[in-house]
Protein backbone atom coordinates (compact mmCIF):
# COMPACT_ATOMS: atom_id res chain seq x y z
CA UNK A 1 0.00 0.00 0.00
CA UNK A 2 2.78 2.70 0.99
CA UNK A 3 4.24 1.81 -2.39
CA UNK A 4 1.07 2.67 -4.81
CA UNK A 5 0.29 5.75 -2.31
CA UNK A 6 4.44 6.55 -3.17
CA UNK A 7 3.59 5.98 -6.68
CA UNK A 8 0.41 8.35 -6.93
CA UNK A 9 2.57 11.40 -4.89
CA UNK A 10 5.31 10.89 -7.91
CA UNK A 11 2.56 11.16 -10.76
CA UNK A 12 1.47 14.81 -10.71
CA UNK A 13 3.81 17.01 -9.64
CA UNK A 14 1.19 19.89 -10.80
CA UNK A 15 -0.98 19.10 -8.40
CA UNK A 16 1.65 20.87 -5.88
CA UNK A 17 0.26 24.83 -5.84
CA UNK A 18 2.75 25.25 -3.60
CA UNK A 19 5.82 24.60 -5.96
CA UNK A 20 5.86 24.93 -9.57
CA UNK A 21 2.38 25.31 -10.09
CA UNK A 22 1.89 28.60 -8.82
CA UNK A 23 4.80 29.80 -10.88
CA UNK A 24 4.70 31.62 -14.34
CA UNK A 25 7.04 32.18 -17.00
CA UNK A 26 9.68 30.13 -18.80
CA UNK A 27 13.06 31.90 -17.45
CA UNK A 28 14.64 29.79 -14.96
CA UNK A 29 16.16 33.21 -13.48
CA UNK A 30 13.51 34.94 -12.68
CA UNK A 31 12.87 37.14 -9.61
CA UNK A 32 11.78 35.33 -6.25
CA UNK A 33 8.73 36.23 -4.67
CA UNK A 34 8.48 37.05 -0.77
CA UNK A 35 8.63 33.23 -0.25
CA UNK A 36 11.95 32.26 -2.68
CA UNK A 37 9.77 30.70 -5.33
CA UNK A 38 11.27 31.69 -8.85
CA UNK A 39 8.28 33.98 -10.84
CA UNK A 40 5.72 33.39 -8.16
CA UNK A 41 2.85 35.33 -7.65
CA UNK A 42 3.65 35.93 -4.21
CA UNK A 43 6.01 39.25 -4.30
CA UNK A 44 2.78 41.46 -2.81
CA UNK A 45 0.56 40.45 0.33
CA UNK A 46 -2.70 39.28 -1.02
CA UNK A 47 -6.25 40.70 -0.12
CA UNK A 48 -6.85 40.39 3.61
CA UNK A 49 -3.72 40.50 4.48
CA UNK A 50 -2.46 42.38 7.67
CA UNK A 51 -1.56 45.47 7.77
CA UNK A 52 2.68 45.95 8.78
CA UNK A 53 1.66 47.89 11.85
CA UNK A 54 -0.34 44.90 13.12
CA UNK A 55 1.95 42.07 11.97
CA UNK A 56 4.74 44.21 14.19
CA UNK A 57 2.47 43.85 17.31
CA UNK A 58 2.06 40.15 16.50
CA UNK A 59 6.01 39.99 16.52
CA UNK A 60 5.79 41.41 19.80
CA UNK A 61 3.26 39.27 21.01
CA UNK A 62 5.43 36.39 20.10
CA UNK A 63 8.59 37.85 20.99
CA UNK A 64 7.13 38.07 24.55
CA UNK A 65 5.70 34.50 24.98
CA UNK A 66 8.89 32.65 23.30
CA UNK A 67 10.83 34.19 26.26
CA UNK A 68 9.27 32.83 28.49
CA UNK A 69 7.74 30.00 27.12
CA UNK A 70 7.51 26.92 29.83
CA UNK A 71 5.14 30.07 31.68
CA UNK A 72 3.42 30.94 28.67
CA UNK A 73 2.35 26.67 28.10
CA UNK A 74 1.55 26.64 32.09
CA UNK A 75 -0.53 29.33 32.47
CA UNK A 76 -1.38 30.90 28.55
CA UNK A 77 -1.87 28.29 26.27
CA UNK A 78 -4.80 29.87 24.77
CA UNK A 79 -3.35 32.89 23.43
CA UNK A 80 -0.88 30.69 21.85
CA UNK A 81 -3.38 28.93 19.73
CA UNK A 82 -5.78 32.37 19.26
CA UNK A 83 -2.02 33.81 18.18
CA UNK A 84 -1.49 30.79 15.89
CA UNK A 85 -4.61 30.47 14.64
CA UNK A 86 -3.85 34.35 13.38
CA UNK A 87 -1.42 33.09 11.76
CA UNK A 88 2.72 33.40 13.03
CA UNK A 89 4.68 36.29 12.00
CA UNK A 90 7.16 34.91 9.00
CA UNK A 91 9.98 36.34 10.73
CA UNK A 92 9.53 34.49 14.14
CA UNK A 93 8.28 31.21 12.57
CA UNK A 94 11.79 29.40 12.84
CA UNK A 95 11.72 30.71 16.53
CA UNK A 96 8.18 29.14 17.25
CA UNK A 97 7.64 26.06 15.40
CA UNK A 98 10.47 23.91 17.35
CA UNK A 99 8.99 25.25 20.33
CA UNK A 100 5.08 24.60 19.51
CA UNK A 101 6.35 20.86 18.72
CA UNK A 102 8.75 20.13 21.49
CA UNK A 103 11.84 19.64 19.16
CA UNK A 104 13.67 22.34 21.07
CA UNK A 105 13.61 20.05 24.15
CA UNK A 106 14.70 16.94 21.69
CA UNK A 107 17.56 18.75 20.34
CA UNK A 108 18.98 20.04 24.03
CA UNK A 109 18.56 16.30 25.13
CA UNK A 110 20.46 15.03 21.87
CA UNK A 111 23.02 17.67 20.88
CA UNK A 112 25.36 15.56 19.16
CA UNK A 113 23.03 12.81 17.89
CA UNK A 114 22.13 14.95 14.32
CA UNK A 115 26.23 15.35 13.53
CA UNK A 116 26.38 11.98 14.38
CA UNK A 117 23.79 10.38 11.94
CA UNK A 118 24.71 13.08 8.84
CA UNK A 119 28.46 12.12 8.72
CA UNK A 120 27.33 8.27 9.25
CA UNK A 121 27.04 6.72 5.76
CA UNK A 122 22.95 6.04 4.91
CA UNK A 123 21.60 2.45 3.60
CA UNK A 124 21.98 2.38 -0.06
CA UNK A 125 18.71 1.13 -0.90
CA UNK A 126 17.34 4.55 0.77
CA UNK A 127 19.75 6.57 -0.60
CA UNK A 128 19.09 5.87 -4.24
CA UNK A 129 15.47 6.55 -3.28
CA UNK A 130 16.18 9.52 -1.53
CA UNK A 131 18.53 11.09 -4.26
CA UNK A 132 16.09 10.66 -7.25
CA UNK A 133 13.43 12.46 -5.10
CA UNK A 134 14.83 15.08 -4.19
CA UNK A 135 14.76 17.31 -7.79
CA UNK A 136 10.67 17.05 -7.11
CA UNK A 137 10.50 19.07 -3.66
CA UNK A 138 9.45 22.78 -4.91
CA UNK A 139 11.83 22.63 -8.09
CA UNK A 140 11.68 26.34 -8.71
CA UNK A 141 12.02 27.48 -5.34
CA UNK A 142 15.52 28.99 -4.85
CA UNK A 143 16.90 26.88 -2.41
CA UNK A 144 16.03 23.43 -4.34
CA UNK A 145 17.03 25.16 -7.74
CA UNK A 146 20.56 23.25 -7.72
CA UNK A 147 21.38 19.68 -6.98
CA UNK A 148 24.58 21.16 -5.69
CA UNK A 149 22.94 24.00 -3.81
CA UNK A 150 22.75 23.67 -0.06
CA UNK A 151 18.63 23.16 0.06
CA UNK A 152 18.86 19.77 -2.07
CA UNK A 153 21.82 18.80 -0.03
CA UNK A 154 19.98 19.55 3.30
CA UNK A 155 17.48 17.64 2.48
CA UNK A 156 19.25 14.65 1.35
CA UNK A 157 21.00 14.67 4.62
CA UNK A 158 17.71 15.34 7.00
CA UNK A 159 15.86 12.62 5.62
CA UNK A 160 19.00 10.01 5.27
CA UNK A 161 19.41 10.81 9.40
CA UNK A 162 15.66 10.21 9.48
CA UNK A 163 16.31 6.58 8.06
CA UNK A 164 18.95 5.83 10.27
CA UNK A 165 17.35 7.06 12.97
CA UNK A 166 14.64 5.32 12.99
CA UNK A 167 15.66 2.19 10.68
CA UNK A 168 12.12 -0.13 11.12
CA UNK A 169 10.38 2.65 8.74
CA UNK A 170 12.75 3.97 7.07
CA UNK A 171 11.98 6.69 4.33
CA UNK A 172 8.70 7.48 2.56
CA UNK A 173 8.19 9.84 -0.31
CA UNK A 174 5.63 11.88 1.11
CA UNK A 175 8.34 12.87 4.12
CA UNK A 176 10.20 15.20 1.10
CA UNK A 177 7.84 17.92 0.83
CA UNK A 178 7.64 18.07 4.62
CA UNK A 179 11.67 18.22 5.43
CA UNK A 180 11.79 20.75 2.62
CA UNK A 181 9.20 23.20 4.05
CA UNK A 182 10.72 22.58 7.27
CA UNK A 183 14.37 23.50 5.57
CA UNK A 184 12.83 26.66 4.40
CA UNK A 185 12.50 28.27 7.48
CA UNK A 186 15.24 26.49 9.89
CA UNK A 187 18.90 24.89 10.04
CA UNK A 188 19.10 21.32 9.10
CA UNK A 189 19.35 20.11 12.45
CA UNK A 190 16.18 22.21 13.79
CA UNK A 191 14.74 20.88 10.96
CA UNK A 192 15.31 17.28 11.12
CA UNK A 193 14.16 17.56 15.02
CA UNK A 194 10.69 19.34 14.04
CA UNK A 195 10.60 16.57 11.67
CA UNK A 196 11.05 13.41 14.03
CA UNK A 197 8.30 15.60 16.09
CA UNK A 198 5.92 15.61 12.70
CA UNK A 199 6.49 11.72 12.46
CA UNK A 200 6.55 10.61 15.73
CA UNK A 201 3.83 12.53 18.02
CA UNK A 202 1.65 14.40 15.13
CA UNK A 203 0.95 11.62 12.98
CA UNK A 204 2.71 8.08 14.05
CA UNK A 205 1.79 5.66 12.10
CA UNK A 206 1.98 7.39 8.71
CA UNK A 207 5.29 6.80 7.58
CA UNK A 208 5.86 3.81 7.96
CA UNK A 209 6.18 0.89 5.18
CA UNK A 210 2.35 -0.25 6.38
CA UNK A 211 0.91 3.23 6.92
CA UNK A 212 -2.16 1.87 9.49
CA UNK A 213 -2.90 5.20 10.48
CA UNK A 214 -3.62 6.62 7.41
CA UNK A 215 -6.05 3.65 6.48
CA UNK A 216 -7.80 4.54 10.06
CA UNK A 217 -7.91 8.12 9.37
CA UNK A 218 -9.31 7.96 5.66
CA UNK A 219 -12.45 6.07 7.08
CA UNK A 220 -12.73 8.53 10.03
CA UNK A 221 -12.95 10.91 7.59
CA UNK A 222 -15.64 9.29 5.59
CA UNK A 223 -17.63 8.98 8.73
CA UNK A 224 -17.50 12.93 9.65
CA UNK A 225 -18.19 13.55 5.95
CA UNK A 226 -21.46 11.04 6.37
CA UNK A 227 -22.38 13.83 9.63
CA UNK A 228 -21.18 16.65 8.80
CA UNK A 229 -21.72 16.86 4.84
CA UNK A 230 -23.94 13.81 4.08
CA UNK A 231 -25.08 15.18 -0.09
CA UNK A 232 -21.38 15.52 -0.45
CA UNK A 233 -20.67 12.08 1.04
CA UNK A 234 -23.57 10.53 -0.92
CA UNK A 235 -22.35 11.90 -4.26
CA UNK A 236 -18.81 10.49 -2.83
CA UNK A 237 -20.08 7.08 -2.34
CA UNK A 238 -22.37 6.81 -5.58
CA UNK A 239 -19.06 7.75 -7.93
CA UNK A 240 -16.65 5.81 -6.49
CA UNK A 241 -14.42 7.61 -4.95
CA UNK A 242 -12.95 6.81 -2.10
CA UNK A 243 -10.87 8.72 0.06
CA UNK A 244 -7.43 6.72 -0.14
CA UNK A 245 -7.61 8.00 -3.89
CA UNK A 246 -6.85 11.94 -2.51
CA UNK A 247 -6.47 11.98 1.38
CA UNK A 248 -3.33 10.64 1.44
CA UNK A 249 -1.95 13.71 -0.84
CA UNK A 250 -3.17 15.69 1.33
CA UNK A 251 -2.85 14.41 4.89
CA UNK A 252 0.78 12.78 4.26
CA UNK A 253 2.15 15.95 2.89
CA UNK A 254 0.32 18.62 5.26
CA UNK A 255 -1.01 19.79 2.52
CA UNK A 256 2.29 21.38 0.99
CA UNK A 257 1.23 20.20 -2.26
CA UNK A 258 -2.54 21.14 -2.69
CA UNK A 259 -2.58 24.68 -1.26
CA UNK A 260 -1.40 28.06 -2.37
CA UNK A 261 2.54 28.59 -0.08
CA UNK A 262 1.18 31.21 2.30
CA UNK A 263 -1.86 29.05 2.94
CA UNK A 264 0.16 26.01 3.70
CA UNK A 265 2.41 27.98 6.18
CA UNK A 266 -1.23 28.88 7.79
CA UNK A 267 -2.08 25.62 8.11
CA UNK A 268 0.97 24.33 9.73
CA UNK A 269 1.07 27.35 12.36
CA UNK A 270 -2.39 25.69 13.34
CA UNK A 271 -1.58 22.10 12.88
CA UNK A 272 1.37 22.38 15.04
CA UNK A 273 -1.07 24.07 17.97
CA UNK A 274 -3.78 22.07 17.59
CA UNK A 275 -2.72 18.96 15.90
CA UNK A 276 -4.43 16.52 13.24
CA UNK A 277 -8.10 17.96 13.96
CA UNK A 278 -6.85 21.17 11.53
CA UNK A 279 -5.72 18.08 9.01
CA UNK A 280 -9.44 17.13 9.10
CA UNK A 281 -10.82 20.68 9.53
CA UNK A 282 -8.72 21.54 6.50
CA UNK A 283 -9.97 18.30 3.88
CA UNK A 284 -13.53 18.66 5.14
CA UNK A 285 -13.42 22.38 4.13
CA UNK A 286 -11.74 21.62 0.54
CA UNK A 287 -14.44 18.98 -0.32
CA UNK A 288 -17.04 21.60 0.78
CA UNK A 289 -15.40 24.40 -1.73
CA UNK A 290 -14.72 21.41 -4.39
CA UNK A 291 -18.47 19.84 -4.14
CA UNK A 292 -20.48 21.45 -1.50
CA UNK A 293 -23.26 22.15 -4.03
CA UNK A 294 -25.59 20.52 -6.17
CA UNK A 295 -24.70 22.25 -9.30
CA UNK A 296 -21.29 21.60 -8.20
CA UNK A 297 -22.00 18.12 -8.06
CA UNK A 298 -24.24 17.40 -11.42
CA UNK A 299 -20.98 18.90 -13.02
CA UNK A 300 -19.34 15.93 -11.67
CA UNK A 301 -20.98 12.70 -13.11
CA UNK A 302 -17.81 10.24 -12.80
CA UNK A 303 -14.77 9.37 -10.70
CA UNK A 304 -12.65 11.27 -12.51
CA UNK A 305 -14.72 15.12 -12.68
CA UNK A 306 -14.62 14.19 -9.14
CA UNK A 307 -11.03 14.06 -8.57
CA UNK A 308 -10.47 16.99 -10.78
CA UNK A 309 -12.86 19.22 -9.18
CA UNK A 310 -10.99 18.16 -5.76
CA UNK A 311 -7.88 19.32 -7.34
CA UNK A 312 -9.39 22.16 -9.22
CA UNK A 313 -10.89 24.63 -6.44
CA UNK A 314 -10.34 28.45 -8.08
CA UNK A 315 -7.89 29.81 -6.13
CA UNK A 316 -9.50 33.16 -5.41
CA UNK A 317 -11.00 30.21 -2.69
CA UNK A 318 -8.05 29.30 -1.38
CA UNK A 319 -6.94 32.38 -0.22
CA UNK A 320 -5.18 32.31 3.10
CA UNK A 321 -7.48 34.66 5.50
CA UNK A 322 -10.85 33.91 3.72
CA UNK A 323 -9.99 30.19 3.62
CA UNK A 324 -8.75 30.11 7.43
CA UNK A 325 -11.30 31.27 8.49
CA UNK A 326 -13.69 28.32 7.13
CA UNK A 327 -11.67 26.11 8.14
CA UNK A 328 -11.54 27.38 12.13
CA UNK A 329 -15.42 27.60 12.06
CA UNK A 330 -15.85 23.84 11.40
CA UNK A 331 -17.40 22.02 13.71
CA UNK A 332 -15.06 19.44 14.98
CA UNK A 333 -13.50 19.07 18.43
CA UNK A 334 -10.63 17.12 19.68
CA UNK A 335 -13.68 15.39 21.60
CA UNK A 336 -15.49 14.54 17.98
CA UNK A 337 -12.37 13.30 16.65
CA UNK A 338 -11.86 11.05 19.29
CA UNK A 339 -14.77 9.75 19.79
CA UNK A 340 -14.94 9.01 15.73
CA UNK A 341 -11.71 7.52 16.03
CA UNK A 342 -12.51 5.05 18.66
CA UNK A 343 -15.57 3.73 16.71
CA UNK A 344 -13.79 3.51 13.38
CA UNK A 345 -10.68 1.20 15.62
CA UNK A 346 -13.67 -0.76 16.87
CA UNK A 347 -14.81 -1.45 13.31
CA UNK A 348 -11.23 -2.28 11.51
CA UNK A 349 -11.39 -5.81 10.09
CA UNK A 350 -8.80 -7.86 12.05
CA UNK A 351 -7.27 -9.78 8.90
CA UNK A 352 -5.73 -6.18 7.89
CA UNK A 353 -2.19 -6.80 6.80
CA UNK A 354 0.14 -4.87 8.98
CA UNK A 355 -0.02 -3.70 12.24
CA UNK A 356 -2.61 -2.29 14.22
CA UNK A 357 -3.11 1.72 14.20
CA UNK A 358 -1.95 2.85 17.75
CA UNK A 359 -4.21 6.20 18.18
CA UNK A 360 -3.33 6.22 21.78
CA UNK A 361 0.32 7.61 20.74
CA UNK A 362 -0.72 10.62 18.74
CA UNK A 363 -0.71 13.50 20.94
CA UNK A 364 -3.31 16.57 20.57
CA UNK A 365 -1.17 19.49 19.59
CA UNK A 366 1.56 21.85 21.54
CA UNK A 367 -0.11 21.63 24.74
CA UNK A 368 -0.38 17.76 25.27
CA UNK A 369 3.53 17.39 23.50
CA UNK A 370 4.42 20.36 26.67
CA UNK A 371 2.81 18.54 29.16
CA UNK A 372 4.18 15.07 27.64
CA UNK A 373 7.52 16.94 28.54
CA UNK A 374 7.12 18.38 31.13
CA UNK A 375 6.10 15.16 32.74
CA UNK A 376 8.68 13.02 31.26
CA UNK A 377 11.46 15.74 32.89
CA UNK A 378 10.02 14.87 36.02
CA UNK A 379 10.30 11.44 35.99
CA UNK A 380 13.70 11.77 34.65
CA UNK A 381 13.63 10.75 31.19
CA UNK A 382 14.16 12.70 27.91
CA UNK A 383 11.64 10.71 26.13
CA UNK A 384 7.69 12.72 26.52
CA UNK A 385 5.19 10.16 27.57
CA UNK A 386 1.72 10.20 26.84
CA UNK A 387 -0.02 11.23 30.77
CA UNK A 388 -2.33 8.49 31.84
CA UNK A 389 -5.29 9.91 34.59
CA UNK A 390 -4.91 6.71 36.93
CA UNK A 391 -8.71 6.29 38.35
CA UNK A 392 -8.37 4.66 41.75
CA UNK A 393 -11.00 2.10 42.96
CA UNK A 394 -13.56 3.49 45.20
CA UNK A 395 -13.44 2.84 49.16
CA UNK A 396 -15.66 1.12 51.17
CA UNK A 397 -18.62 3.05 52.02
CA UNK A 398 -18.39 4.67 55.16
CA UNK A 399 -21.52 5.49 57.10
CA UNK A 400 -22.67 8.71 57.13
CA UNK A 401 -21.85 10.96 60.29
CA UNK A 402 -24.51 11.87 62.61
CA UNK A 403 -25.37 15.47 63.54
CA UNK A 404 -24.86 16.11 67.64
CA UNK A 405 -28.31 15.90 69.12
CA UNK A 406 -28.43 20.00 69.90
CA UNK A 407 -32.14 20.01 69.59
CA UNK A 408 -32.97 22.31 73.45
CA UNK A 409 -29.29 22.70 74.24
CA UNK A 410 -28.53 26.82 74.66
CA UNK A 411 -25.40 27.68 73.48
CA UNK A 412 -24.02 27.97 76.96
CA UNK A 413 -25.04 24.36 77.71
CA UNK A 414 -23.25 23.10 74.79
CA UNK A 415 -20.23 24.45 75.70
CA UNK A 416 -20.55 23.24 79.48
CA UNK A 417 -21.87 19.46 78.17
CA UNK A 418 -18.91 18.92 75.45
CA UNK A 419 -16.05 20.99 77.49
CA UNK A 420 -16.61 20.72 81.68
CA UNK A 421 -18.06 23.00 84.01
CA UNK A 422 -19.89 26.02 83.33
CA UNK A 423 -19.22 29.31 82.97
CA UNK A 424 -19.25 31.75 85.68
CA UNK A 425 -21.21 35.08 85.13
CA UNK A 426 -23.72 37.82 86.22
CA UNK A 427 -26.74 36.39 85.63
CA UNK A 428 -28.51 37.78 82.30
CA UNK A 429 -32.01 38.93 81.80
CA UNK A 430 -33.54 38.23 77.96
CA UNK A 431 -34.38 41.85 77.70
CA UNK A 432 -30.83 43.41 79.30
CA UNK A 433 -29.68 46.90 78.03
CA UNK A 434 -25.87 45.35 78.54
CA UNK A 435 -24.10 45.74 75.14
CA UNK A 436 -23.00 43.74 73.41
CA UNK A 437 -18.80 44.26 74.12
CA UNK A 438 -20.29 43.48 77.62
CA UNK A 439 -22.04 39.95 76.90
CA UNK A 440 -20.42 36.94 78.06
CA UNK A 441 -20.12 33.60 76.33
Amino acid sequence: MAQSLGEDLVQDDSSSLGSDSELSGQGPYRQADRYGFIGGSSAEPGPGHPPADLIRQREMKWVEMTSHWEKTMSRRYKKVKMQCRKGIPSALRARCWPLLCGAHVYQENNPDTYQELAKAPGDPQWMETISRDLHRQFPLHEMFVSPQGHGQQGLLQVLKAYTLYRPEQGYCQAQGPVAAVLLMHLPPEEAFWCLVQICELYLPGYYGPHMESVRLDAEVFMALLRRLLPRVHKHLQQVGVGPLLYLPEWFLCLFARSLPFPTVLRVWDAFLSEGVKVLFRVGLTLVRLALGTAEQRLACPGLLETLGALRAIPPAQLQEEVFMSQVHSVALSEQDLQREIKAQLAQLPESTSGPPPRPKARLAGAQAIFEAQQLARARGGTRPEVPRIVVQPPDEPRPPRRKPQTRGKTFHGFLTWSKGPPLTGPPRSHRSSTSFSDTRF
